[in-house]
């Protein structure tokens, strides 16, 4: 990871903050605040996957963090399936769902991207 000292300077966790933040903001308004299943849900998968960057980041080992990295892929995409119940329920709007699913992708890419560099410069076991 070379110059990197903490987990919220991974690219992949600063977009992954600003796609929680951005659920919590649209899941705070209108009939979606008052869905407490599917808004808990989506909440907790956007926190899941920042809170996985961190502790594999934490983990120690090159596999816990590859391990961690893939759970938080996983919480992402579970997002994502949760994001399309949203606009079905008509709780956000087709410019809206393609904000946010745009965002879950680059986030989801992100960390691809760093699994993929992490595997490259994989430490001598």
């Amino acid at each position: 990871m070379g110059t990197i000292g903490k987990f919220a300077e991974l690219e992949a966790w600063t977009t992954g903050r600003e796609l929680a933040n951005l659920i919590y903001d649209l899941t705070d308004v209108g009939a979606f605040a008052k869905d407490f299943s599917l808004r808990d849900q989506l909440r907790r998968s956007a926190i899941s996957a920042i809170s996985n960057i961190a502790e594999g980041f934490d983990s120690r080992t090159h596999r816990g963090f590859v391990h961690f990295l893939g759970i938080a892929t996983a919480s992402l995409s579970k997002a994502k399936s949760q994001l399309y119940l949203a606009l079905d329920r008509n709780y956000i709007d087709g410019k809206t769902f393609d904000a946010v699913y745009d965002l879950c992708d680059k986030t989801a890419r992100q960390i691809s991207k760093f699994i993929d560099y992490l595997e490259q410069n994989r430490p001598n076991d």
